[in-house]
């Protein structure tokens, strides 16, 4: 079953299920995959909550249904990538993406549930996972659709729409003009906006390696080009593995609990204000610069860690326009790479907010066109998962991809909420629906750690 229950939880009742096609089928075809795309084929999620509002009252759920099936069919015209499946290469054994019109999933769901029972939709709930259609996955990524959606019925008349799409066919700029696009083909309650942002680009172009797109860089000499993060995610692998258990709470042996905190514009202005003083007006910092910096003290602190051992940020950064030349405008596929900071667990204690700014844009700047080629050329190889390491704060910045504001029924959602990623431990970065100038920050925790962090992560900024 797709849909799960336990005792506790509020019935989901599926009612319809559906496979949705291209409105006109495209040729049948196949787009190579970049490295970047192959880091993570699974499924990502999450649910956009609609309350109830005099709008749509009288919508029925099968007319909202029927709209966005409708409007999946159009968009799929465009994204038809979103409509294939994922196939190995037999001469490499690597994944890429074929285009045989294979189709997205459609669910129609009902609950007796009531939003407002949720309380704070912000704080993840497993009830949210009920929300999402999982389709069952037995090793064979040709057999498992790439875009995947739940529409479901609130008792209260409000709506939510659960969404999973693979991480090989999208990243999160690429997923929200889909979703965009979608929303407006839909045209529940508005008129259709006509065209998308930009005409989708599929074909990864330029990200390719094997002479396929990406020129390699030289092998040997003063030109060799380091990943740094790929370097610093070794030497973490090296220390963990060598080091002695027992004095450290341990990622990856307890299920971490996702947990959301709310900075307001109040708050992020005050730790501006307290980081910088008059030097504000000197001194060049990103809101992303400094919550990342602050989390990353406040994470390494409440995690125990001894002042000896290596630490780690390492956040996503856009490639689109570090490419020379740029990447087209409205390319869809994987365009990002980790840009990463190290220090001792000593050092950014010691560390002012400052300094560790400084840290960040420098790892930022680093990021070129050299960078991404052999940052790719360094997946080429075979991948394996991650082991969690306590020493690793990862970043995901969703501020600039508002999710909410992506109107499927009529104005925007009250929350987006990510569910359980692959690696629970990553901080998301995003808006909140209600507080323009505030970031929401969600983050997985360790049960017995929580209190510590929030401790060191909030007190900064009363």
């Amino acid at each position: 079953m797709a849909t799960k229950h336990d005792e506790n939880a509020p019935t989901v009742r599926v009612t319809k299920t559906v496979s949705v096609l291209p409105k006109s089928l495209p040729p049948q075809q196949i787009i190579h995959l970049s490295n970047l795309d192959r880091q993570c084929p699974l499924l990502m999620y999450m649910v956009l909550f609609y309350k109830s509002a005099a709008a749509f009252q009288n919508l029925s759920l099968g007319s909202i249904f029927s709209c966005l099936k409708s409007g999946l069919e159009e968009t799929l015209s465009i994204w038809y990538p979103a409509a294939g499946r994922l196939s190995l290469d037999p001469s490499d054994g690597k994944l890429n993406l074929c285009c045989n019109n294979g189709g997205a999933i459609l669910v129609e769901a009902v609950t007796s549930a009531k939003i407002i029972e949720l309380g704070d939709l912000s704080e993840y709930k497993e009830f949210f996972e009920h929300l999402v259609y999982k389709p069952d996955f037995h090793g064979n990524f040709s057999e498992m659709p790439l875009v995947v959606a739940q529409v479901t019925g609130f008792g209260c008349g409000g709506y939510s729409i659960g969404i999973g799409a693979s991480h090989s066919l999208f990243d999160g700029p690429a997923a929200y003009d889909f979703l965009h696009a979608w929303a407006s083909n839909s045209a529940i309650l508005k008129q259709k906006r006509g065209t998308e942002i930009y005409k989708p680009v599929h074909e990864r172009g330029t990200l390719l390696v094997d002479g396929r797109g990406l020129t390699k860089l030289p092998e040997s000499g003063n030109s060799v080009t380091r990943v740094v993060a790929i370097d610093h995610l070794y030497e973490l692998i090296k220390q963990a593995m060598a080091a002695p258990t027992g004095n450290l709470h341990d990622v990856g042996k307890s299920n971490l609990v996702l947990k959301t905190f709310h900075l307001s514009g109040a708050m992020i202005e005050s730790l501006k204000s307290k980081v910088l003083g008059e030097r504000r007006s000197s001194f060049s910092c990103s809101s992303f610069d400094l919550i990342a910096a602050h989390l990353w003290k406040a994470r390494t602190k409440g995690l125990g860690v001894r002042k000896g051992t290596m630490v780690c940020l390492q956040f996503a950064v856009d490639i689109r326009n570090k490419m020379v030349p740029p990447l087209p405008k409205g390319f869809s596929g994987n365009a990002y790479v980790l840009a990463s900071v190290a220090l001792t667990a000593e050092e950014l204690e010691a560390g002012s907010h400052e300094a560790i700014v400084e840290k960040i844009k420098e790892a930022k700047s680093s990021i070129n066109k050299d960078y991404v080629i052999a940052y790719s050329q360094a997946l080429d190889g075979s991948q394996g998962n991650l082991p969690p390491l306590n020493g690793l704060t990862l970043v995901s910045d969703w501020t600039r991809m508002p999710f909410h504001k992506i109107d499927f029924l009529h104005g925007e959602a009250a929350y987006a909420s990510p569910l359980l990623s692959p690696v629970p431990q990553v901080a998301y970065f995003m808006q909140n629906p209600t507080d323009l100038r505030g970031v929401d920050v969600r983050i997985g925790l360790l049960p017995q750690t929580i209190n510590a962090f929030a401790h060191y992560f909030l007190h900064a900024m009363q």
